[in-house]
């Protein structure tokens, strides 16, 4: 709908003068943008009034049906709202970052024996939580090092609660014991202490503290305890060296860079905790198209930390325009936050390696897509749609019969995209009379998997493919052109992709509906490695499903169903041997020690579970 529609004089005249969020919304009722204001009437108002509009937002505000308003008490508290609507509606023109996954932590648990660990999620006051990372490999890393410096436990409580002798991870000089009493909780409580302190960055301190230790055990002449510090000692001179990019002050700040690069734009985030520098990671944000640099970072700024915590110093590569951001982040995160951009010294350093990341990951970013490109064009040609863009791929998974998992993947715009994948749980007939399936009927379950993903599209939701694959052969390819005729969908092309005879990679086999032949094209085509690339993802996100649901249905039922073992039962067997893996190795002596399993009980559980 063009502006002349849409008479905005009547609708800005009675907008206040006070802080809120504001919705454009087009004639379907989809939201273009959601922008926040701190005085709604001016910032509103300039939409309509200014001559001066990028080409992205005129071709916005000519599509907007209506406007709607929420009035806030804070320009900090619209800030919140409008960042929960961006991410719950990710509307089309606002700069999005797909980044929908908490930060992970490394956690020393408040237990007597406490425990090293990797988190995400909530925090816990009763834990000592470091942090964040900027991936999980940077903290499973840094855990790696710490295990061979201090040998502290990584075991579950009830696994450590339950041990008679020393694991595995004791064995191999990664664990000190603590389970069976091998270290005195004296000097475990000490290497937990100079861990902690470690990961806070105060890597001197832990230095003087061990080298310390180490020359009173000398003159006390216990040489073997003064060995054991030495060598501490060593790997921890190691770990320094291998882990961290060292600083020599305790600074906890972020490194946020953008870098354009031939019309493509990174966003690179780096985390500085007490001086170290622990990793970074990259962001290619959507719908920047027209957007200065300021303006991404602005958007990320705002969209990261309304569930992340704040640092005190946040260092970025272009000025930010938005004056009241480093308040609105300093009221939001209850201690002063300072935005800079202008910085020196070991500061910009940091800055200039954010930025020659951002521009690297650009750099490979375009060298995939290059390779992407060439492969969809290859696909163009070998299946005639020189409109190939979207691709969803489908895959059922199941154990005779068991279980069973429909997987949806999604490639689009060059590339895998996981955040649109689906899977779908196919029941069977004792499950549900009236849609299962009987078990193992593979054509039954890739008919209801069409069924659920496309019934949407009758209705105008949903994304249309340019071209759903089937792994499978006739059969399964028969039902999908059932389902899209039966939806009115039989212009979407539609291919099976059967193993072939030898079943070998690169002998596959292109099923078309109205093809007399199957299409099988050379193993080395750019057109048949898309494929392989898009029904191996298929094939492995359906696996993946199956092992799950078949894995909690096994755990749920293998205890429940044994006669006599109620919850309370059940729970202390979990609880005693750490799981139900536990419960299965355990011998009728062992059951029998548990609280309330009797010998006859014990007896008919061990039957049971062998």
């Amino acid at each position: 709908m063009n502006t002349t529609d849409f008479d905005p004089k009547e609708f800005l005249a009675s907008l206040p003068l006070q802080p809120g969020v504001y919705r454009m919304l087009d004639e379907a009722g989809q939201v273009l943008y959601v922008g926040k204001a701190n005085q709604l009437k001016k910032r509103v108002s300039s939409y309509f009034q200014q001559s001066n509009l990028s080409p992205r937002i005129r071709l916005m505000v000519s599509h907007i049906a209506r406007i709607e308003v929420t009035v806030t008490r804070s320009e900090a508290e619209a800030l919140l709202l409008e960042n929960n609507l961006i991410k719950s509606l990710k509307p089309r023109y606002n700069i999005l970052f797909r980044d929908d996954k908490s930060y992970p932590y490394i956690v020393l648990t408040g237990s007597p024996s406490p425990r090293l660990t990797y988190y995400r999620g909530a925090t816990d006051k009763r834990h000592q939580y470091f942090g964040p990372y900027p991936n999980a490999q940077a903290a499973k890393e840094s855990i790696n090092l710490l295990q061979k410096v201090f040998k502290l436990r990584t075991c579950e409580e009830g696994v450590f609660n339950n041990r008679t002798r020393p694991c595995l991870l004791h064995q191999i000089h990664r664990c000190s014991a603590p389970c069976v009493g091998l270290i005195s909780p004296e000097d475990y409580a000490t290497d937990v202490r100079n861990a902690g302190l470690l990961l806070q960055g105060k890597f001197d301190e832990v230095e003087k503290r061990l080298r310390s230790a180490m020359e009173r055990a000398a003159e006390a002449l216990q040489y073997e305890h003064a060995a054991a510090l030495r060598d501490q000692l060593q790997a921890l001179h190691t770990v320094q060296e291998k882990q961290f990019v060292e600083s020599g002050r305790d600074t906890d700040a972020d490194i946020i860079a953008v870098v354009e690069a031939e019309g493509a734009l990174c966003l690179n985030f780096a985390l500085v905790r007490g001086g170290r520098h622990l990793g970074d990671k990259q962001f290619f944000p959507q719908n920047v198209q027209g957007q200065d640099r300021s303006e991404v970072l602005e958007a990320f700024l705002a969209q990261h930390y309304l569930e992340s915590s704040v640092p005190p110093l946040i260092i970025t590569s272009d000025e930010i325009a938005d004056e009241a951001l480093e308040a609105l982040l300093s009221e939001q995160a209850g201690h002063k936050v300072q935005i800079r951009h202008a910085v020196t010294g070991e500061r910009r350093q940091w800055l200039e390696m954010a930025q020659a990341n951002a521009l690297l990951a650009l750099r490979r970013q375009a060298g995939l897509q290059a390779g992407q490109a060439l492969r969809l064009d290859a696909l163009r040609a070998a299946l005639s749609l020189p409109d190939l863009k979207r691709i969803e791929c489908f895959d059922i998974s199941h154990t005779m019969g068991e279980a069973t998992v429909a997987s949806c993947v999604v490639y689009d715009d060059l590339a895998i995209r996981p955040q649109e994948y689906r899977r779908y749980n196919i029941p069977v007939l004792s499950e549900d009379e009236g849609s299962g399936i009987t078990p193992g009927d593979d054509y039954a379950a890739m008919k209801q998997a069409l069924q659920r993903r496309y019934q949407k599209l009758q209705t105008g939701e949903g994304k249309r493919p340019d071209l759903i694959l089937i792994d499978g052969g006739a059969g399964q390819l028969g039902m999908a052109v059932e389902v899209m005729t039966e939806f009115g969908l039989s212009d979407i092309a539609l291919v099976g992709v059967a193993k072939g005879v030898e079943r070998k990679p690169g002998m596959e086999q292109l099923l078309q509906p109205d093809a007399e032949k199957p299409l099988q094209l050379p193993p080395d085509s750019p057109a048949l490695h898309l494929i392989q690339q898009v029904r191996d993802e298929a094939h492995r996100f359906a696996i993946s499903g199956h092992r799950a649901r078949r894995g909690k249905a096994r755990t749920a039922s293998s205890l429940e169903d044994i006669e006599g073992v109620g919850e309370k039962r059940r729970r202390n067997l979990l609880t005693h041997f750490g799981g139900l893996k536990g419960v299965q190795q355990a011998s009728v002596e062992e059951l029998e020690r548990v609280e309330g399993i009797s010998p006859a009980l014990a007896e008919k559980i061990y039957q049971q579970l062998h």
